[in-house]
């Protein structure tokens, strides 16, 4: 068992009103065993080093050290990594000058025979709470299911060497009610990002900038078709499920700026009705050690534009953007470092339609960059490489988000055939291998296309983000995150069965080692009911647009969290509060069966009405 989230958290609220030397110097002279009326060796300056990086370094990520005690500025939450030889050597050497035997400059020291008296007097709050001490310094150790506050407390004292005069002048003899009243174990260890987001404190001065993050909260006010959206995000799958012109669409736009601070095409434009100082959009980005860091945005009517998000703390994953259109965007965190600073003058990498298949350059004055070489031309280059790694990707990811192929009818499985040349085009042009033989990937269907797209883009995002990550000397990142618009389109009924449980192991076909967050727009019963199997409510949430009467004259657009329900069928999905279809019939059948049932209801009917 483990001390409590909760009972740590209550320690660090009530260690914030003591000195911090008894909960440094004071511990770690008890713990050398400092004697009492003569004096010894001790290094002090490194001591109380090692000791900080003991007890006071919950964060991994940084040289500082948490400061637990604050009585003299509760704003400041972290000690410099040089405390020990400055505030703490002052501390020691003038505030309680007067409890030492200690030659200056030097590292000899010892306890006067006073001392009790001296450091009494100097604990303005009367007492030292040993409770809260104890489970501070233990935060992480194990411990047996029957530990009660007291046994903690003793180990405390056992382990400083607390004297019984010690104990009687400094410290409180009874037990917080906070820590004796249940709740002090648990059986999950406690974790620091959650006592930073639970407390409010910042991340220490030298933290670097977390990677990996996604999406966990998005609100926008005065913009869009409601005056107000606020959703709360999922760590794997967001469905956005409503009528069209509800805001669907912008909802994905708007989550593509929060996560990469660039819009994929036209920035979102306030309401009509909106007051100057209301256009607004703020969100949450999740790191992938489970930090939270807020940005807001406001509109500059001046300029027409969004202000500036500036830098945050966390940046996200690998982003990749598959609009309605058959247009991609991808925002590559590697590729932000050469701005010298994520989120600093990002810019997306944005396709067409066209681009996707034949390539986008950059051209700047005299300079043409090729920023991509296009569906054909990469899939050329990855199948008569040596190197078959990234074709391997590829055939993978296409595997994966193939069509089912349950009966010789069927497509079948997405598999590359041979390449060949077609009619005004000196290239040559992949192919796909169909039952009734290989189809220039250029004539394939609609729904193969885009699905094709949708693979290659994703296999490209990666390779060129493992690739920009090499050059710049970083890892690559674990998470992507992947938006989605009318995941359904072209695509066959029995295909939009299958889509979302395949884009749910997608990372397993790309090899990343992470995991995918997905924020899907649909209109397909098809794809609910086939996340009946896979759902999970602790990681997954569906969020429904409907129209609520806002007054007798207006309505207005709503957006509602929706309880998961197995429907089963298709036809009670689309007779559902997410379809709200009264029957799953052409309009005439619907209005019949309407009519139908209210002329059973009537008293009395006549031939002509039946």
């Amino acid at each position: 068992m483990y001390l409590s989230q909760r009972s740590v958290e209550i320690a660090m609220e009530v260690l914030a009103d003591i000195h911090p030397f008894y909960g440094i110097g004071f511990l770690m002279f008890k713990s050398e065993r400092l004697p009492v009326g003569q004096t010894v060796h001790i290094p002090a300056n490194q001591r109380e080093q090692d000791f900080l990086k003991r007890y006071y370094q919950p964060d991994t990520r940084t040289t500082h050290f948490f400061r637990a005690f604050r009585v003299s500025d509760k704003g400041k939450f972290w000690l410099s990594p040089d405390y020990a030889w400055k505030g703490g050597q002052s501390v020691r050497t003038r505030t309680f000058d007067k409890a030492f035997l200690h030659e200056r400059n030097s590292d000899i020291w010892g306890w006067k025979f006073n001392y009790v008296e001296v450091l009494k007097e100097q604990l303005r709050t009367g007492t030292l709470p040993p409770c809260a001490l104890a489970v501070w310094l233990f935060r992480d150790r194990i411990w047996e299911a029957e530990t009660t506050a007291e046994n903690i407390v003793l180990t405390f004292l056992e382990e400083f060497n607390i004297t019984d005069e010690e104990r009687s002048a400094l410290f409180d003899a009874s037990i917080s009610d906070h820590f004796g009243s249940g709740g002090l174990l648990a059986s999950t260890p406690f974790s620091w990002s959650l006592a930073m987001r639970h407390l409010d404190i910042p991340d220490p001065p030298d933290a670097p900038v977390e990677e990996g993050g996604t999406l966990a909260a998005l609100s926008v006010r005065g913009v869009g078709p409601a005056r107000a959206l606020d959703l709360a995000l999922a760590r794997r799958v967001n469905l956005f499920t409503g009528d069209n012109g509800l805001g669907k669409s912008f909802i994905l736009e708007s989550a593509w700026w929060a996560l990469s601070g660039t819009w994929a095409d036209l920035p979102v434009y306030p309401r009509h009705d909106a007051e100057r100082d209301e256009p607004r959009i703020t969100y949450q980005i999740l790191g992938e050690l489970d930090s939270l860091s807020s940005g807001e945005a406001t509109y500059d009517w001046d300029r027409q534009e969004w202000s500036s998000q500036g830098d945050l703390p966390t940046i996200p994953g690998l982003l990749v953007y598959a609009r309605a259109d058959g247009a991609f965007a991808v925002w590559d965190p590697a590729r932000e470092y050469w701005a010298g600073s994520p989120r600093s003058g990002s810019r997306p990498i944005v396709f067409s339609r066209e681009q996707v298949w034949n390539g986008l350059q950059d051209v700047a004055g005299a300079r043409t960059t090729f920023v991509a070489n296009g569906l054909i031309a990469d899939w050329i280059l990855w199948q008569n490489s040596p190197e078959k790694g990234v074709f391997d990707t590829l055939r993978r990811v296409l595997h994966r988000l193939s069509p089912p192929d349950l009966d010789n009818g069927d497509l079948g499985v997405l598999e590359p055939g041979r390449p060949v040349r077609v009619a005004r085009d000196s290239r040559w042009i992949p192919t796909v291998k169909h039952s009734y033989g290989e189809v220039p990937l250029v004539y394939a269907s609609a729904g193969v296309r885009r699905i094709v797209a949708l693979a290659y883009l994703v296999v490209w995002a990666w390779e060129e983000h493992k690739e920009q990550s090499r050059l710049i000397r970083r890892e690559p990142q674990r998470r992507i995150v992947l938006l989605i618009d009318e995941i359904e389109a072209h695509l066959h009924p029995k295909w939009q069965r299958r889509i979302m449980p395949a884009l749910l192991g997608l990372q397993d076909a790309l090899s990343t080692g992470g995991h995918s967050q997905l924020l899907v727009a649909t209109h397909s019963p098809l794809v609910m009911a086939s996340l009946e199997p896979v759902f999970d409510a602790a990681k997954d949430r569906v969020f429904h647009f409907d129209l609520a009467r806002r007054n007798l004259m207006a309505t207005e657009v709503q957006v509602a969290e929706l309880d998961f329900v197995k429907y089963g069928s298709v036809d009670s999905w689309l007779r559902s509060s997410v379809f709200e279809l009264g029957q799953a019939r052409s309009e005439e059948a619907e209005r019949a069966i309407r009519d139908a049932k209210r002329l059973q209801t009537m008293p009395s009917v006549s031939r002509d009405e039946v």
